[in-house]
């Protein structure tokens, strides 16, 4: 039993040659020039007599559009207009900032620092305040002390997810307006 080669969601399938079910189509070469509506069987043969493959490029119009050209580098090209498509894409993550809730002003002035070049650079900052065992008691002054971290931040920053309670302390997401 053959196993077929699954093809990637993001590649589109195009009907071939012997594949294409139409009567007739719009033809158009592989230059660019449209030949307009001919039979199914005359296109057939006008892309054998070039030696290329007849592609149908638009199904849903009517009548189908097919081109005659070479359908591997067609695919190849396709394939890397994707790729050049998803390289170019903004990657956003979210970045990770973990604080105590006994931070000492400078500490809070460099974490603030490391926090506004996260957002300089287009990153969501998660900011976690961990409170340990005996800590969790005191979730008032860690709040209070994340708010004041919060504050410190430039005046382009946004709140995209305010101060909530997390099993480990608390955790607020900020980012750049």
């Amino acid at each position: 039993m053959k196993s077929k080669k699954k093809k990637s969601p993001q590649t589109p399938s195009y009907r071939t040659n012997e594949q294409i079910t139409a009567d007739e189509v719009r033809l158009v070469t592989n230059e660019g020039e449209n030949l307009g509506v001919v039979s199914l069987q005359e296109a057939r043969q006008k892309a054998e007599e070039t030696g290329l493959d007849l592609v149908e490029i638009a199904p849903q119009a009517q009548p189908p559009v097919c081109k005659t050209l070479n359908y591997g580098k067609f695919l190849y090209t396709q394939s890397k207009q994707q790729r050049l498509k998803n390289a170019n894409q903004k990657k956003n993550e979210v970045k990770s900032v973990r604080l105590s809730y006994r931070i000492e002003q400078h500490d809070m002035d460099m974490k603030v620092n490391q926090i506004t070049k996260f957002m300089e650079q287009g990153h969501k900052v998660k900011l976690d305040m961990v409170l340990r065992g005996r800590e969790k008691a005191f979730t008032e002054i860690a709040r209070q002390k994340l708010e004041e971290i919060i504050q410190l931040l430039p005046d382009y920053t946004s709140r995209e997810q305010d101060i909530q309670k997390t099993p480990q302390g608390l955790s607020a997401t900020v980012a750049k307006k």
